[in-house]
């Protein structure tokens, strides 16, 4: 670094550039050689071929070879010199003299090296820079600062740099010698080409950006000064961008709120932190024309670390884009805990404010036009999304749907004239949805609020005419809704449930008559089909009642084995007809699948559901598909689910490519009353039966969707096996490790005669005939009762001689719950069957403990005489 620093600071660009200017070893002429040399060098060379000439041929011969050696010797050391560098051949641009002159006259260092880092030039600048006496002193740029530790890296990284061919930028401070300042020195490097040997000769440039730096530290000074005046200024300031995140908090606030300034550049410190409640609102709904700048003052609380209230005064000011979005905003913060009490009406003025930000009521004033004045916090908040954007027509009619507006507007109009007493309206809010009328029934993807509306006694001209006060009656609505819709399905579900128990008892009648009129006809009679179509249609009845007692949650399922794949072929059709025929429909069966053992009726209403669903979610098309398959235990792993336990299953798919369930419903949709469809298109019970038939069976059932690309219902079922001989004779012990279970059926030549006596108790007068005849014909001796009370007596009657009690469950004046406790009173060993039209479950609260066996209506002959049978010989 020998010369750095040595010369005045003040004068060292003159300098420079005087160096430049006056130093004769740079000039252009000295640099490229003496044309009269050459003119020289070439007389001498003709004169001596002359000379040779004169001699002779033999005299002159070891002239000439003398000659040639000393041409060939020179010619040799050239090329020698030349490729070391000592000899360069000059071209056409060291022969301009502008750049030449542009580069001497640069007030930077110039300075460019080959790629062995020799330096092939330098301007006046560079050496003055480093002291250079001449051109042979010049030295580059590493040798001259090597001895400075501070500058080794950045030199070192420029080095680098050079011999790569890149271009890098370093500032460097260099400290003075005998006392002189320190350095600031911006030093560059790039490559002189872009390729070959040119790409590795680098130019430096070296330049003095002191003065700059010290302005730029003058600079930041004043502004940290600013900063320090601002952070500890006796009133409190922050700033909010439109997202709501605080980018600026001065110190004086951070106090007042009890936070540490360091602290809330990491956790993020947002606007909801420091305002509570709906008071936020009041700093996001600003509004007004683009590019126009807007300042209120508000009385609110601020709320600090630790949740107390700080009754503040803040002037707000929000400067808006040409687009009309608001930037960030520039909050003044006066701290109105700090008055010393002494004037009484401005300690009531915050006292009301406070009252009026805080009420749970949305309050606003409004003038005769129905244009809002101002708001309160909570009505701030509850309205920002739907006044948000508006300027100079921000109207409370605005916030109602259209629809609606009018009676909104003759409120206002009675209240601007001084009219009281005026009714409450509801309506629904405008939103994303807002299609809702007061007419409508409420759906909860809408927002409602009751408005009451009352006059401003002293109302003046176009000022506030009226206030107007909301009350958000959403969750309240939906309330009124499910209690009402659960009171109508509860009413629906008891008539369904009574008309399904007497529609049983016909059907049972019809069934058992049915069953005699085919005990007394051959199978050649030409009534015999008439017969059989009048037991099949009563069959095809009564799985329509179960339908009803389905939706009651009163039926009975009556499981049994399946083979999943023959039953969705043989109702596919049916499917198709309902999906509609812009959906297509694929069943994909699984091969070996293990049956299941579930109630037929109700598992093909767990698929209908699911289908019909799904045709809903493709109102344009598209395709559904059923899939089964078998899962294994290490399979059922894999899925993960939630309360399932790993085991051996049988997977029923059931696949759509429709519009997919939202995830923040999907927790949602098998709630009962739960539906996404348009008022009355669906109750919201479809998914529920589907949970509780699938539970109910033993299984599970897990929905997967993805918005925009389908929804996937898999329904997982226990796998049963029948008792039926394999090809070797024997029955299997297990599949895939679960237990075969032993299938009870009749067999096709049983004995279903009997003895013993039976009472038969039942208020249904017909069908008890038909009972009683029919356990007569088989053996049996049958005493019959209308009622509880009639049993008793017949019971008391013949003590000791009745084996078996078969009775109604629903009867007047002694049910039969009521009944079976008489009986075990008297008789505890005595053996009893219920029968109903209703499923056990719905009167297993009133039944007392003990055994009894269950015949649910309608039933056939054969089935009453199976039952009884089993029953005695248990």
């Amino acid at each position: 670094m020998r010369g750095f620093g040595r010369k005045n600071p003040k004068n060292h660009v003159n300098h420079v550039v005087r160096m430049a200017r006056e130093d004769p070893s740079n000039r252009t002429s000295e640099r490229r050689g003496s044309i009269a040399l050459v003119l020289l060098v070439a007389v001498v060379l003709i004169g001596a071929a002359g000379g040779l000439m004169f001699i002779g041929r033999d005299q002159a011969e070891p002239y000439v070879l003398a000659l040639l050696a000393v041409l060939g010797m020179v010619g040799v050391f050239s090329l020698f010199a030349t490729a070391a560098g000592i000899l360069q051949v000059a071209g056409k641009d060291h022969g301009n003299p502008v750049l030449t002159a542009v580069a001497d006259g640069a007030v930077d260092g110039i300075v460019v090296t080959d790629p062995s880092g020799r330096v092939i030039y330098a301007n006046a600048a560079y050496r003055a820079l480093t002291d250079a006496v001449g051109t042979d002193d010049v030295r580059p740029v590493e040798r001259v600062f090597i001895g400075d530790p501070e500058v080794s890296e950045a030199i070192y990284r420029l080095v680098k740099a050079a011999r790569e061919g890149r271009r890098l930028q370093e500032e460097v401070r260099v400290v003075g010698l005998r006392g002189e300042p320190a350095r600031w020195l911006r030093m560059r490097v790039r490559p002189l080409g872009e390729s070959g040997r040119d790409a590795r000769t680098a130019v430096w440039s070296v330049a003095d950006v002191t003065r700059d730096r010290d302005r730029n530290e003058t600079a930041f000074q004043g502004l940290q000064h600013a900063i320090d005046y601002l952070d500890h200024a006796p009133a409190g300031f922050f700033s909010v961008d439109a997202s709501g995140h605080i980018g600026y908090l001065n110190a004086t606030l951070a106090g007042w709120l009890d936070y540490d300034l360091a602290q809330i550049g990491a956790a993020g410190l947002r606007l909801v932190d420091i305002v509570p409640g709906d008071s936020a609102a009041l700093l996001t709904t600003f509004s007004a024309e683009p590019g126009a700048v807007k300042t209120e003052t508000l009385d609110l609380d601020l709320k600090t670390r630790g949740g107390k209230t700080l009754p503040v005064r803040l002037y707000h000011k929000v400067a808006f884009a040409a687009d009309g979005m608001p930037g960030a905003s520039r909050t003044l913060v006066l701290n109105r805990a700090r008055d010393d009490g002494t004037d009484p009406q401005r300690a009531a003025e915050v006292q009301f404010i406070r009252f009026f930000h805080n009420t749970p009521l949305a309050i606003a004033t409004v003038d005769r036009t129905g244009r809002i004045v101002r708001t309160n916090a909570l009505a701030a908040r509850m309205f920002q999304g739907i006044l948000k954007g508006e300027a100079q027509g921000r109207s409370i009619r605005n916030v109602v749907n259209p629809g609606e507006r009018s009676a909104i507007d003759a409120a206002i109009a009675k209240a601007a004239s001084g009219q009281g007493d005026i009714a409450p309206l509801d309506a629904v809010l405008v939103g994303e949805v807002g299609k809702g009328t007061r007419d409508a029934i409420v759906v909860e993807s809408e927002r409602w609020a009751r408005f009451y509306v009352t006059p401003i006694a002293d109302a003046q001209g176009d000022h506030e005419a009226a206030i107007v006060y909301a009350l958000d009656t959403t969750e309240q609505r939906i309330l009124e809704h499910r209690y009402n819709q659960a009171q109508k399905m509860e009413s629906v579900g008891e008539l369904a449930g009574g008309l399904a128990h007497d529609f049983n008892n016909f059907l049972s009648a019809i069934i058992l008559a049915a069953d005699f009129l085919l005990t007394t006809h051959r199978a050649t009679d030409a009534s015999v089909p008439d017969i059989m179509q009048i037991k099949n249609t009563a069959n095809r009845a009564a799985a329509v009642v179960q339908q009803l007692l389905a939706f009651a949650r009163k039926q009975t399922l009556r499981p049994q084995v399946l083979d999943l794949d023959d039953a969705l072929s043989e109702f596919s059709i049916m499917l198709r007809r309902m999906i509609g025929e812009k959906v297509s429909l694929e069943v994909v069966r699984s091969r070996d699948l293990w049956p299941v053992k579930v109630d037929t009726t109700s598992f093909q209403q767990v698929i209908v559901n699911l289908a019909v669903n799904a045709g809903h979610a493709m109102p344009d098309g598209g395709r559904l598909t059923i899939r089964t398959a078998n899962v294994s235990t290490e399979r059922s792993r894999r899925f993960k689910y939630k309360g399932m336990p790993a085991a051996d299953y049988v997977l029923v798919e059931v696949c759509d490519t429709g519009t997919g369930i939202a995830p923040e419903i999907m927790d949602k949709i098998f709630l009962p009353f739960f539906s996404t469809k348009e008022v009355g298109k669906g109750t919201g019970l479809g998914l529920a039966t589907v949970y509780g038939i699938i539970k109910q069976t033993g299984g599970f059932v897990y929905p997967e969707s993805e918005v925009g690309r389908g929804t996937t219902f898999r329904i997982f079922l226990p796998p049963f096996v029948a008792g039926v001989a394999d090809a070797a004779g024997a029955a299997p012990a297990a599949i895939n490790g679960a237990p075969v279970a032993e299938e009870a059926r009749l067999a096709p030549a049983a004995d279903d005669t009997g003895q013993g006596t039976i009472l038969l108790v039942e208020d249904e007068k017909d069908l008890r005939i038909l009972n009683a005849r029919g356990l007569t014909s088989r053996g049996y001796t049958v005493l019959q009762a209308g009622n509880g009370l009639e049993a008793i007596e017949v019971l008391e009657h013949h003590d000791g001689n009745i084996d078996l009690v078969v009775s109604d469950v629903v009867m007047p004046e002694m049910d039969g719950p009521s009944l079976l406790k008489e009986l075990r009173r008297r008789r505890p060993e005595l053996k009893i069957i219920f029968v109903s039209g209703y499923a056990e479950e719905a009167f297993a609260n009133n039944k007392p403990e003990g055994q009894h066996a269950f015949l649910a209506k309608p039933f056939s002959l054969k089935t009453l005489i199976a039952t009884v049978k089993e029953t005695m010989a248990s």
